[in-house]
């Protein structure tokens, strides 16, 4: 038998509270799996580059779907480091980003099982 873990960081159930239906969710699936493979990668170039403000914009745009797709305890740690890239040095948001840096990753695998799973990847 076939047996995928439990997400840590994806909730399906809440998608589907927010969206209302399962085309919507994968639909929304497939752009969040995009934004994450395109975003992280970004992220951390600009971090790496100081670029408080350009690390700002994105971490703005992740805490926007977060509430839609991820547990509670994602959801704070996205708006607390959000909200540090508003005032922090590089320097300080750089190592705030690298403990929450593995849970997106681990997010972007989930939304990738998820949608394999459902074969829509």
């Amino acid at each position: 038998m076939n047996h995928t873990p439990m997400p840590e960081f994806l909730s399906i159930d809440r998608a589907m509270e927010f969206i209302g239906d399962n085309q919507g969710v994968l639909s929304l699936l497939k752009t969040l799996h995009q934004t994450l493979s395109e975003d992280l990668p970004r992220l951390q170039t600009l971090l790496d580059q100081g670029d408080v403000q350009g690390a700002n914009r994105i971490l703005h745009q992740i805490k926007g779907f977060t509430p839609v797709f991820c547990v509670d305890s994602l959801v704070a740690h996205v708006v607390l480091i959000e909200d540090m890239s508003k005032h922090a040095e590089a320097t300080d948001l750089s190592t705030a980003y690298l403990l929450l840096a593995p849970k997106l990753e681990t997010l972007r695998q989930e939304v990738l099982a998820h949608m394999t799973l459902h074969n829509k990847a």
